[in-house]
């Protein structure tokens, strides 16, 4: 029988995590997390010409990762979902070339991997598709320099500003049965509060993220503490506090609350508020907590991936930042 949404969320019964691959650079392998990534990279160049075509390398390596793990070949997945932070999803298309398979590419700033996921799963659970390569990456050099300055400018960052991680991941999802699943997805909507600042997304963006768990928890019938881990994508210090605020004055009950841009780095790694972009949320969930949950320390979590809609254009025009998150719910198969 077909899935359909419920509201905003779907229940699923059908999908899996076959495999995943992680890559990062040197400051996130450098964190308390290092230790749980495929490969990492001493520098932003990765001997490569350009940050740009390092990202593809990046990317390449974590679908490459990917694929062994999971014993596959490029010609055995139905299809590509990915996206990036580049202009036109540069790293993903220019990747994308060499597939010569079926490929979605897909923007939702640093949420891209929570909407991949959840594209992909509704594509197998209603047997569309039999598996599918999701992936995300981003880049700390390309995207500074397309939402704020080249880092060679040298720049003094603002205290409120989070730092754009480093590293891709690659997630097959199929439909054969594994050790962790897909159990259900929201389907985020944009929440726009006029917050401006470019500066201080982790604010601008809690109230999006509330958004989507109020939805998840209405729709499928639900409580906080049916899930062991509430993990928002990279609200980082500021809307992680915010982000709590809500619940608390919304009594939205919680076993345990944490943000994958709070997780990524140390305290005493120069990263201002916290980690950001697509692969922030991916590194931690697909990296981290899925083997976490392999060994059993986390039965059922609930994932919010976050980001932020914004553009230079519209910034450079004063308009405020309209948010996005969408939420995914990994389970152990018992």
């Amino acid at each position: 029988m077909s899935s359909v949404l419920s509201g905003s969320s779907m229940q699923l019964n059908n999908v899996y995590v076959r495999a995943t691959g992680t890559t990062c650079g040197i400051d996130e392998f450098n964190g308390p997390l290092g230790q749980y990534f495929d490969r990492h990279y001493p520098d932003f160049h990765f001997g490569h010409k350009s940050y740009e075509l390092a990202e593809m390398a990046m990317l390449q390596d974590a679908i490459s990762h990917a694929l062994k793990k999971g014993k596959l070949k490029k010609d055995d997945i139905n299809v590509f979902l990915g996206g990036d932070l580049n202009n036109q999803v540069t790293a993903s298309n220019y990747t994308a070339k060499d597939f010569q398979r079926p490929f979605m590419a897909m923007y939702g700033a640093c949420a891209t991997m929570g909407l991949v996921i959840n594209a992909a799963s509704m594509l197998i659970e209603n047997h569309c598709i039999h598996n599918a390569n999701c992936f995300v990456c981003s880049h700390n050099a390309t995207a500074e320099r397309q939402f704020r300055y080249p880092i060679e400018y040298g720049v003094q960052r603002k205290e409120t500003m989070t730092t754009t991680a480093t590293g891709a991941v690659s997630v097959i999802l199929d439909n054969n049965p594994s050790a962790v699943r897909i159990e259900a997805l929201t389907i985020g909507r944009v929440i726009d509060m006029n917050q401006s600042d470019p500066n201080d997304m982790g604010r601008a963006m809690a109230p999006a993220a509330f958004d989507t768990l109020v939805n998840h928890l209405k729709d499928l019938n639900r409580q906080g503490t049916d899930y062991d881990l509430i993990l928002t994508g990279d609200l980082s210090t500021y809307g992680k506090s915010i982000m709590k605020e809500l619940m608390n004055k919304n009594s939205v009950t919680y076993n345990e609350y944490d943000d994958c841009g709070c997780l990524l780095y140390d305290s005493d790694q120069d990263v201002n508020q916290g980690g950001s972009g697509p692969s922030c949320s991916a590194l931690v969930a697909f990296g981290y907590i899925y083997q976490k949950m392999l060994k059993h320390k986390y039965k059922r979590v609930l994932v919010i991936t976050t980001g932020a809609l914004l553009s230079p254009v519209m910034t450079n025009q004063k308009q405020s930042i309209p948010c996005i998150a969408h939420a995914f719910s990994l389970e152990v198969v018992e």
